[in-house]
């Protein structure tokens, strides 16, 4: 079969493009390897960036309401004690709030949105390989064709343009040559859900850091809270040795007293309601997000830290940014070909990713990240500036201004 953009991987970023690109005329093929959807690991907690994103795309109001759950603030608390809150601005409302997203609701969503826009979405379909065109000719300007090979062995798929939208593994990213290590080192990620003791009760997320790595937890539709626990190399051992839901239990019976649960504990019961899912090495980098009959979107393109928790932010508009860019290479409006869209990822997010590396640095310290805890604890304008800065909100080079970052770090 042919096709004018084949994508690889159903998930948020991948969805969303297809439907963009449908939509304006083109043929897509989309091929998700699993035959249905499974709780696998992956982000849940959003800032209003993400709502606003989610409604540019089409996303109504009832629909939001079903797949998202407004969070007032993200609480960050530090081993010795300190706490702040990161609030966005908003009004608490869907609308302007952080939230926390219901992912089996949200990627069936996109999707569907996607087969109605006319994608011909292919779920169960694992691509075997990936064979990218050679520079020169057509490639030069950015159109393939691409040839994909499905796992059954028998079936291929040509394609003027493929795009990898299949995760921190992406074999369209492998089969360019791009991939290189993660810069913050090797991580482990576990994901899962624990009943809310609160019900629907609007609340707070945590973001709790403990040795070696952090503890996100963000309520979600249907009573639940989502539990992302992100640990570093001193956990290696205790993983191999006991496993990840032992592990995962560990840390969250040890987690201080939530000051709004029901009896000034936790309030978490150990009630797994779908699978503890894990993720090794967690991020990845790319040396660039575009090529001659090729490109990536999501974590795909490159994912750094789930700390500032705008990886769902990131991957709307990274298939925003493509969706435009394949469409004026294929009318021909583009002369640059796909680099246009690496240049643009890099516009959009370049500064952002400097100041995740700040914020994982102070992490990796915990004297640092507590000093400065205290003085986001103590100073709300410079509190609120940091919190739409690593909510997408507020340009990140505003977190870089040395007024910022002496209002931040003076005694």
């Amino acid at each position: 079969m042919t096709a004018d953009v084949a994508i690889v991987g159903g998930g948020p970023a991948g969805a969303v493009m297809a439907a963009l690109l449908a939509r304006a005329g083109h043929e897509v093929v989309l091929f998700e390897r699993a035959p249905a959807w499974r709780w696998r690991a992956c982000g849940v907690f959003a800032s209003p960036a993400t709502v606003a994103a989610l409604q540019r795309i089409g996303i109504g109001n009832a629909d939001l309401a079903r797949v998202a759950r407004a969070i007032p603030a993200m609480r960050v608390e530090t081993k010795r004690g300190t706490s702040f809150r990161l609030t966005y601005g908003g009004t608490g409302s869907l609308a302007d709030s952080a939230v926390g997203v219901d992912r089996s609701q949200l990627d069936r969503l996109l999707l569907e949105e996607a087969r109605l826009a006319g994608v011909d979405v292919r779920e169960g379909a694992p691509i075997a390989s990936v064979e990218l065109p050679r520079s020169g000719g057509a490639a030069a300007a950015g159109i393939g064709p691409a040839r994909l090979a499905l796992g059954n062995g028998q079936d291929t798929v040509a394609a003027r343009i493929v795009v990898g939208a299949d995760g921190l593994r992406s074999i369209v990213a492998r089969a360019a040559g791009v991939t290189h290590r993660s810069p913050l080192g090797p991580r482990v990620a576990l994901t899962f859900h624990l009943p809310d003791p609160r019900g629907a009760e609007p609340h707070d997320a945590r973001m709790v850091v403990i040795d070696d790595g952090y503890v996100g937890l963000a309520p979600v539709p249907g009573g639940r809270i989502n539990v992302g626990i992100v640990l570093g190399r001193r956990w290696f051992e205790a993983l191999r040795r006991d496993g990840g839901s032992a592990v995962a239990k560990r840390i969250v019976d040890a987690l201080p007293p939530d000051v709004g649960a029901p009896g000034g504990s936790t309030g978490l019961a150990w009630t797994v309601l779908d699978r503890v899912a894990g993720v090794a090495p967690l991020g990845h980098g790319v040396s660039r997000r575009s090529g001659a009959g090729w490109l990536l979107v999501g974590d795909a393109a490159g994912f750094l830290d789930p700390f500032t928790g705008e990886g769902l932010h990131r991957s709307i508009v990274s298939a925003e940014l493509a969706a435009r860019t394949i469409d004026a290479v294929l009318a021909g409006r583009e002369s640059g070909g796909l680099e246009a869209y690496d240049r643009a990822m890099r516009s959009a997010f370049g500064t952002k990713d400097f100041v995740s590396r700040v914020v994982q640095a102070f992490l990796g310290y915990p004297s640092l990240f507590e000093y400065a805890g205290r003085r986001l604890a103590d100073r709300p304008e410079v509190r609120e500036t940091m919190g739409r800065v690593i909510g997408d909100l507020s340009p990140a080079t505003r977190a870089l201004d040395p007024r910022y970052l002496a209002a931040l770090l003076r005694p």
